[in-house]
């Protein structure tokens, strides 16, 4: 009897839950030699990993140059303690506890990538709490200006 079949079946639950799902990001070149070429190129990205706080950012500008890096959001969250006693007849007895929070607000967030020519791409960009949407800008090492919108 072979393993396989069954080493596929314990895996494939795994693949199926994947990181937090993925959204685009548009790169609009605003200055610089790609917006002088073609000002209206949109470059799109994706970014994974959309339901947390950070997760890898892929895309490719012109010239078929990838570029691989990372995305980050700065979420605050709020932690609250109890402890003490409570006499109610539903809850005898102390209670002790912590519970965190994320809190609803706009978060700032960064994003940097290396691309297969050796160019460097950073940017900043505000996220909203518990959303995959928002707004930015990106420059690169050749002097490219970037609007982000997502």
């Amino acid at each position: 009897m072979t393993l396989r079949p069954l080493v596929l079946a314990a895996l494939l639950p795994l693949a199926a839950c994947g990181g937090g799902g993925t959204t685009t990001m548009q790169f609009y070149p605003l200055q610089g030699a790609i917006a002088e070429a073609d000002p209206t190129l949109v470059i799109e990205a994706t970014m994974q990993n959309v339901s947390g706080t950070s997760g890898p950012l892929t895309f490719r500008l012109p010239g078929r140059v990838r570029c691989e890096g990372t995305w980050t959001s700065l979420t605050p969250k709020t932690v609250s303690r109890s402890r003490g006693l409570s006499l109610t007849w539903k809850k005898t007895g102390g209670e002790v506890g912590a519970e965190t929070k994320t809190v609803a607000r706009v978060n700032d967030g960064e994003l940097y990538a290396v691309c297969s020519d050796g160019r460097r791409v950073q940017g900043t960009f505000m996220i909203g709490s518990g959303t995959a949407s928002g707004t930015g800008s990106a420059t690169d090492t050749l002097g490219n200006v970037y609007k982000l919108l997502f």
